[in-house]
């Protein structure tokens, strides 16, 4: 009876849900690296000189941003898996995967190159002010590659649905 009433392929939705959880996990990976890895460069750094504290947050919050990333395009996926109202296919559930995929891991390596950029960056910063100008380009180039993946993952994301 329970078959009767699901469209599309039973097992579709599994890759779907993995899609969502993997942008989430490997996002929030490397947001939580980033953050680290730069939080330990800004107490290094804040025993020097405690006056530049705050100015050296950006690391952080740029690291912050990367699990919202993961956290949108969880949402779009988990909203485009239902198959009682529309039929879900594999096509789409290795559409989901794949978007998935895409902005979770371009995630994480966003997060591991803004760590040990910020990490190294605000310590430097500390020892020569003119750094900060460079250093914020650096963790700008590094968030692109995050946001790329983000944009990728909408595309792919958007390619569910059109199978049949």
């Amino acid at each position: 009876m329970a078959a009767a009433i699901f469209n599309g392929d039973e097992t579709a939705p599994f890759f779907g849900f993995i899609g969502a959880a993997a942008a989430l996990v490997f996002s929030c990976m490397g947001a939580a690296y980033g953050t680290a890895k730069s939080g330990v460069g800004v107490a290094s750094m804040g025993v020097m000189r405690p006056e530049l504290v705050m100015k050296s947050i950006v690391p952080v919050v740029m690291a912050g941003v990367l699990g919202i990333y993961g956290l949108i395009i969880a949402v779009i996926i988990s909203t485009g898996i239902n198959p009682k109202a529309k039929p879900y296919y594999l096509f789409d559930g290795y559409a989901h995967l794949s978007s998935g995929l895409a902005c979770g891991l371009a995630g994480l390596s966003a997060g591991m190159a803004i760590g040990i950029v910020g990490d190294a960056g605000v310590r430097a910063n500390a020892q020569q002010p003119k750094l900060f100008v460079g250093m914020i380009l650096i963790l700008i180039f590094a968030e692109a590659l995050a946001l790329y993946g983000l944009i990728v993952g909408i595309i792919l994301s958007s390619r569910a649905g059109q199978s049949r």
